[in-house]
């Protein structure tokens, strides 16, 4: 654990404290933009509806938690390791094994509280398997093997707010699509806004508002730096964060075409689906899902919403990230199709995102009113969408070469 820790336990203490807000209907009607600080010291902004969500939202949080520690009274503290392994499901026909699962599966939509998300993440997910594997010091030594190296990914991930991105430069890509420096790095909180912060963030690899998160909620550099491992090994899909962010622009074919599928047909016109009217407006949803799959919706949402989305998608996978992207999308149908630019959308979804206090509103849609996905049927879609992305990128790559020696 390192020497920040206690600074942050004295923060997230505090918070705890803070007193439930109460705005009086003059407020509400006067719709009062307020800063507010949520669960995890984030500095928000928001109107006094959002800081009454805020509240509601807080006290479900300590209502699951109730939930989560009568379960560990009556079954252990480790009850949910029991029902995760798939090999002994399968080999037991056990009712009460069963239960367990669906209950887990339930409970873990529901949210897992704030302070069992360390230990019940990296047993779910597989880090703890992951770490396993390897010497105990192996995390040790790792950091301090490259401490002080100068690498092409430590440029990258110490570079300064003027200098444009590697891959920004060589790839044609807005570099406001980019996981961002450390500086820029959820600025102004508390702990990840400080030396000792951006230290941390750094030795734990620099994907920097995922790794962000995964410290504040794991609490030490070491399992943060697994969660990380497993989410990009075992988790995402293949060579999301290569330089040419091949995998990520397969997940963007992916979501386009589950988009016309997943949305259904408005009820006066069939080609006034959202995909429809979106391509009228010759609007690319990779202007905003790219972010959202680059830096898993940690940028976009939230911080508990954000948190609640992971609690499923280290337990389900990755096609947890379409449901959400799917909803987004879905909860505000009516609003996009009567949009007339591409701006209007993008506002539309931005001004949704960044509103969505209430995780269970998001996760509501995303898995009752989307429709069921598989992790099969995911894999499938990114086998097809592959050819045409490699060989998009290719063609890329040979256009910009082709013009960088022209300017010599």
């Amino acid at each position: 654990m390192y020497g920040t820790q206690s600074r942050r336990d004295v923060a997230y203490e505090y918070q705890a404290q803070i007193p439930v807000l109460r705005p009086s209907i003059h407020a509400r009607r006067a719709n009062i933009t307020v800063k507010f600080q949520d669960l995890y010291g984030f500095t928000v902004e928001g109107n006094v509806d959002d800081v009454n969500v805020l509240n509601e939202v807080r006290e479900k949080v300590r209502q699951q938690g109730k939930v989560w520690w009568a379960l560990e009274a009556s079954k252990g503290a480790n009850w949910y390791l029991q029902t995760h392994v798939s090999s002994t499901l399968k080999s037991s026909l056990k009712f009460s094994a069963l239960v367990n699962a669906i209950t887990l599966k339930r409970l873990i939509r529901k949210g897992i509280p704030p302070v069992l998300r360390p230990k019940v993440w990296f047993s779910l997910s597989g880090a703890a398997k992951k770490k396993s594997t390897v010497p105990e010091s192996y995390y040790n030594d790792l950091s301090k093997a490259v401490e002080g190296m100068v690498t092409p990914a430590t440029k990258q991930i110490d570079h300064h707010m003027d200098e444009p991105s590697y891959v920004a430069k060589n790839y044609d890509l807005p570099k406001s699509q980019l996981i961002s420096d450390l500086p820029r790095t959820f600025p102004g909180h508390p702990w990840l806004d400080t030396p000792e912060g951006h230290a941390a963030l750094r030795r734990v690899l620099g994907l920097n508002y995922v790794a962000a998160l995964l410290l504040l909620v794991m609490k030490t550099e070491e399992d943060a730096f697994w969660m990380l491992a497993v989410l990009l090994e075992n988790v995402l899909v293949n060579d999301c964060y290569t330089t040419n962010l091949s995998g990520c622009h397969v997940e963007q074919r992916v979501f386009k075409d589950l988009l016309t599928k997943k949305c259904p047909r408005h009820y006066f016109n069939e080609k006034c689906r959202i995909y429809a009217h979106l391509e009228d407006l010759e609007f690319d949803v990779s202007l905003v899902a790219t972010e959202w799959f680059l830096c898993v919706f940690s940028k976009s949402l939230p911080s508990e919403t954000t948190m609640r989305v992971w609690d499923v998608l280290f337990y389900e996978g990755a096609k947890v990230l379409f449901h959400v992207a799917l909803a987004i999308f879905k909860m505000k149908e009516d609003e996009l199709l009567m949009t007339h630019h591409v701006g209007d959308v993008i506002n539309v979804l931005q001004r949704t995102t960044h509103h969505l206090f209430d995780p269970d509103e998001l996760l509501t849609v995303a898995f009752d009113k989307v429709g069921s996905m598989t992790t099969t049927t995911i894999s499938k879609q990114r086998k097809k969408q592959e050819p045409a992305v490699m060989a998009e990128l290719d063609q890329r790559l040979r256009r910009l070469n082709s013009v960088n020696g022209d300017d010599k």
